[in-house]
């Protein structure tokens, strides 16, 4: 019985062990292959799935990284950057936006469009005299000051009225020489229209002379008659006083009818044409508007003061514009021949002292982009420009925010307002400072 159970024993071993064997081959044939396949796989499909989203910051668009987080520079989350890389016409230049990055800069864009230019003109001015309607009397002959009948400054008075009485020795001499001529003017006519011309010249009127004549004696005063109506503005004579010839003696201004001389700079003057009107104030007259019409353009520039002078007329019956007085002037102008000029704000121009930029935003793409563009600019319209050259109808551009587009641009390395070029630039480091690695 025992050599039995031990041989059946040692039978069933073997048994086993070549069972064992069997299976282990047949696995290996089986699910050998299929493991290895399965680890390539698995490492393929490893390889298959890495990441390639680029995050950036929505603040900070120079920030790339290869995986999520917060921004180094001011801690907010990262966001997957989407970009134009499939667009086959995409520049390198572009500036790409998030959503979210344009919403914090407060970017904003504005259709090109033609228009009318439009501008209010402010001007400042005084009140002037009508120089037409200035009178300044001076002595035509020597003598002395008897009588005065203007004793002040801004006294009125009318044409003809007597203003002072001279006393003369050349005058009395003029005049018995024409009393002589007159005596003999039908023998010698000639001498006596000389003498009679003498004493025009002198400014004695023909009644004056006229009077002398039927007198038959010369008058031993001479009277000084004002030869326009109007308001004294200068006196500069007294009793006793002694003349020589060409000495002032009175100046006389008629002011129904004034001039307000604005200053005009000169970006002022391509909108200041003739004729056109102009409303004005004064802090004297305070709640009252008046209009009158541009009459003449100063041809030259102040050398000191870089204005040029532009008149209006008025008429001032009631006395109410006094020279001198401070006027406050607006011009609407509007330059009916250019009606077709493209527009474009003030706040999307960008100017580095020659050159003018702007931001055009990039059609057709999936992320907002802009791109860097120099213009010539035009005449200022108001809060808009005249676009020379560099825009065409229809483009969109940055309105607001433009700063900001710009600081992204410098720190991608791309054009901007400092680096019109692109690439590296020296933008923002100080003066005799070398921040690269010491060469070895």
């Amino acid at each position: 019985m025992k050599s039995n159970i031990f041989k059946i024993g040692k039978r069933g071993i073997v048994i086993i062990a070549i069972t064992f064997v069997i299976g282990v081959s047949v696995g290996s044939i089986f699910f050998g292959s299929s493991s290895s396949k399965n680890i390539e796989a698995h490492k393929h499909s490893g390889t298959e799935t890495v990441d390639h989203t680029i995050w950036t910051c929505s603040m900070h668009p120079q920030i790339r990284k290869d995986k999520p987080g917060d921004c180094p520079i001011c801690g907010m989350d990262l966001i997957p950057l989407k970009t134009n890389e499939n667009v086959e016409e995409a520049d390198p230049n572009e500036i790409p936006m998030t959503e979210s990055a344009m919403k914090l800069a407060q970017v904003q864009t504005y259709m090109v469009k033609k228009g009318t230019p439009e501008k209010e003109v402010y001007l400042l001015g005084k009140v002037k005299p009508d120089e037409r309607n200035i009178a300044a009397l001076t002595a035509r002959f020597g003598g002395r000051i008897e009588k005065l009948y203007v004793n002040y400054t801004g006294q009125n008075v009318s044409k003809g009225q007597k203003l002072a009485s001279i006393y003369s020795p050349e005058l009395n001499t003029a005049q018995q020489e024409l009393l002589d001529a007159a005596k003999n003017k039908a023998d010698n006519p000639a001498f006596y229209k000389a003498t009679r011309n003498k004493l025009k010249l002198w400014e004695l009127t023909d009644k004056q002379i006229d009077a002398i004549e039927q007198s038959n004696e010369p008058d031993i005063y001479f009277d000084i008659l004002s030869p326009i109506s109007g308001t004294v503005t200068r006196r500069d004579v007294s009793i006793g006083d002694y003349l020589k010839e060409g000495s002032p003696l009175f100046e006389v201004i008629n002011l129904k009818k004034v001039w307000i001389m604005f200053d005009a700079y000169e970006s002022d003057l391509p909108w200041i044409h003739l004729g056109d009107k102009v409303s004005f104030t004064l802090q004297s007259l305070p709640g009252k508007t008046y209009t009158a019409k541009v009459s003449y353009i100063d041809p030259f520039i102040d050398a000191k003061t870089r204005v040029a002078q532009v008149r209006v007329e008025i008429e001032n019956p009631n006395m109410d514009f006094k020279p001198e007085m401070f006027v406050n002037g607006v011009l609407q102008s509007k330059i009916a021949s250019s009606s077709d000029q493209l527009l474009i704000p003030k706040t999307s121009i960008l100017w580095t002292g020659k050159r003018s930029i702007v931001y055009v935003k990039v059609p057709k793409r999936e992320t907002t982009s802009f791109i860097y563009r120099e213009i010539t600019l035009g005449a200022a319209a108001g809060n808009f420009y005249v676009v020379a050259d560099g825009l065409l109808e229809g483009e969109e551009i940055a309105s607001n925010g433009v700063f900001q587009i710009d600081a992204s641009a410098q720190l991608l390395s791309k054009p901007s307002m400092m680096n019109p070029e692109g690439g590296d630039s020296d933008a923002g480091r100080m003066p005799g400072m070398d921040m690269s690695s010491p060469k070895d």
